[in-house]
């Protein structure tokens, strides 16, 4: 993780020091009083992908505006290739992409938009369609609806 708004100037830094590093970004349209502007911005806000091997550790976290490395306990997590490919391949393409929640089948979501704005219920999948699944506990009895994923956002 880095310090927000600080990717390219960490990214710069880490590539000074001989790093391959991976930082994805995407066209945002960003309002303000008086104007609309499209701006280049991280795809991951306050992270970068930086191949490194254990002895660049001290390196990479020295490097200004770094916090920290993703790891869980005393190990560093990689992120798997396939995964970095993906990615690169999707900003590469010139394709419009833009960050998106994550959403997990099962998961609790909220309707964003529409007639059923602000309904809530549990992501489903039915032959290939996305469904908000609502129950009504007390008839033990379910409802489900079909959505596009873009009318649907996780419930915090």
């Amino acid at each position: 993780m880095v310090k927000p708004q600080r990717e390219r100037a960490v990214q710069e830094g880490l590539e000074q020091k001989g790093l391959t590093t991976f930082l994805p970004m995407y066209w945002a349209e960003h309002r303000w009083t008086d104007r609309l502007k499209r701006l280049k911005v991280p795809l991951f806000p306050q992270y970068i992908f930086c191949r490194a091997g254990r002895g660049n550790r001290t390196a990479v976290l020295r490097t200004p505006g770094v916090r920290s490395i993703v790891h869980f306990g005393p190990e560093v997590i990689p992120v798997p290739e396939l995964e970095i490919e993906q990615i690169q391949r999707l900003v590469s393409s010139e394709t419009l992409i833009e960050p998106w929640p994550f959403l997990r089948l099962g998961q609790r979501v909220r309707v964003a938009g529409g007639p059923l704005s602000g309904l809530e219920g549990i992501l489903a999948e039915v032959r290939n369609t996305t469904r908000v699944v609502v129950g009504l506990e007390l008839l033990q009895r379910s409802v489900a609806v079909q959505l596009s994923r873009d009318q649907v956002r996780p419930v915090d």
